[in-house]
């Protein structure tokens, strides 16, 4: 990795904190600067604004979520399993997209259609093939099930996971979720 990179990742890294504890109008662009040791000129140079800065966080933090959760339309609950444990290990994901509802109040898609789009084939694919309930719509499977992992969530209403929870407690999640999934999606 080069330096330019180092700094980039580092500004991320800073950034996906600060952003996660303050919002996007509480966070501070100096203390990002200072927590990443790159100017503030720098990251500028590297962003254009903050806004870009938190869009490109937001970016990255989805981007781990969806290399940790690979999609395999032909196994639904073991993606919704996959999900839960990725926002467990990055409860920032969950906090940033939090902001950016709250922030910007977007109608839609948070992240862009175009991200979904090869999941939502893969679902309508595992649809043809007689994996998944024909009768939904594949981008409303997706929706679901991504929603049904983030029951436990820092975005939930009702308990929200740690990674101190007991294993015990991950386990009978895991199990609840995949169950769930199983018996909603099926043909």
């Amino acid at each position: 990795m080069d330096r330019a990179q180092a700094s980039r990742r580092r500004l991320l890294d800073a950034a996906a904190a600060e952003f996660a504890a303050h919002g996007i109008a509480g966070a501070r662009v100096d203390r990002i600067s200072a927590d990443a040791k790159v100017s503030k000129a720098q990251m500028y140079a590297y962003y254009g604004s903050k806004e870009s800065l938190f869009d490109a966080v937001l970016a990255d933090q989805v981007a781990a979520v969806l290399d940790a959760a690979p999609l395999t339309a032909e196994d639904l609950p073991g993606y919704a399993v996959r999900l839960y444990d990725a926002y467990l290990a990055r409860p920032r994901l969950v906090r940033l997209a939090t902001w950016a509802r709250l922030e910007r109040t977007p109608a839609g898609h948070l992240f862009g259609e175009a991200g979904e789009l090869p999941k939502i084939r893969a679902i309508s694919e595992a649809q043809e093939a007689g994996h998944i309930n024909p009768a939904l719509s594949p981008a409303d499977v997706h929706s679901m099930v991504i929603a049904l992992a983030m029951t436990w969530s820092p975005a939930s209403i009702t308990c929200t996971a740690t990674a101190a929870d007991p294993d015990a407690d991950h386990q009978r999640r895991r199990t609840s979720l995949a169950t769930a999934v199983r018996h909603a999606f099926a043909p």
